[in-house]
């Protein structure tokens, strides 16, 4: 529990306890406010309501202290694009976040204030978003002059992948993935649209909705996939055409998990030396928890030392 969740049952104590006078500050004339039970609630209504805000605010001074720290062991500018649910104000209602204009526009600023000859370092943790903020923010960072490296804790999928391409390094951790970065068309995948319209054998009995989602489908794959290439190009130079094509002309289904063995063997340049520092970022941007967690463990290292394996001490009453 942080300083701040213990801050409304601290001052709620304090509200109980000038709720009486005492007998010698009646004896003495001394005149005491005393508090009503419609008082208290309304404190603790108040208190309840600006928790949240405090605890945010508190979030985000830790937030900068750790990002200060993983810029001075690397020598970078180090750059967060973390997609959570998130509890919003004192409601606690979970909405969901994706890659969008907003976001690129603040990335975009981050790297234009950096240095050509800083280093950019970019945690990424997100289920995707808009086609165009994402390749807004990839072309950024591929023009960006100074070695760039993105940091997947857990999943780039989508735009996030798209994003991940750019860089220099991809750094991973053992057990994250990528994904395709095939286009949707709403709820559809470009490409099925587009097999779905060529499989009728005669057009004329294909409505003009469908002809036109295939026609916006072809685009929209092509434009994607001359993108991808230009990303890719400068490092990777013939492979980049082949790389581009599997990954988004619709190969597998849009949730596809790219794991790091597989993304190397596609011909990305994949590394697995996450830094800690980038986990303990992590741990800064929680998922609002209205219920008891769905998982839980012991927060400690587990490792084996000459032979033995260092586990916390036996329970002395468990037989």
């Amino acid at each position: 529990m942080t300083r701040i969740t213990r801050i409304a049952p601290l001052l709620a104590s304090l509200a109980l306890a000038g709720c009486a006078t005492t007998p010698q500050g009646q004896a003495s004339g001394q005149q005491g406010y005393a508090f009503s039970f419609f008082d208290i609630f309304w404190l603790l209504f108040i208190l309840s309501a600006f928790q949240p805000l405090l605890q945010q605010r508190y979030l985000a001074m830790q937030r900068t202290r750790a990002i200060r720290q993983l810029e001075r062991s690397r020598g970078s500018r180090v750059i967060t694009l973390i997609h959570r649910q998130e509890g919003f104000a004192f409601l606690g209602i979970p909405f969901a976040r994706y890659i969008d204009i907003d976001d690129s526009e603040h990335i975009i600023r981050a790297i234009e204030l950096t240095d050509d000859a800083i280093p950019i370092d970019l945690v990424l943790h997100t289920p995707g978003g808009l086609v165009l903020a994402a390749e807004q923010i990839a072309k950024a960072l591929a023009d960006h002059p100074a070695k760039v490296t993105v940091m997947v804790p857990h999943y780039a999928m989508s735009g996030g992948t798209l994003i991940a391409l750019a860089a220099d390094e991809i750094v991973m951790a053992p057990s994250a993935v990528l994904g395709p970065v095939d286009p949707q068309l709403g709820q559809w995948p470009a490409r099925s649209i587009v097999e779905a319209a060529e499989a009728k054998t005669d057009i004329n009995k294909v409505d003009d909705q469908t002809l036109i989602l295939a026609d916006v489908s072809r685009k929209a794959l092509r434009q994607v996939k001359e993108f991808v290439e230009r990303l890719l190009r400068p490092r990777l130079g013939d492979k980049a055409e082949e790389i581009a094509a599997t990954l988004s002309q619709g190969t597998w289904t849009h949730d596809f998990p790219i794991t790091v063995d597989h993304a190397r063997s596609l011909g990305l340049t994949v590394s697995t030396d996450l830094p800690d520092e980038v986990r303990a970022i992590m741990e800064l941007y929680p998922q609002p928890r209205n219920q008891r967690p769905s998982v839980e463990y012991i927060p400690m290292p587990y490792r084996r030392h000459d032979g033995a394996e260092r586990l916390p001490p036996r329970d002395p009453d468990r037989r």
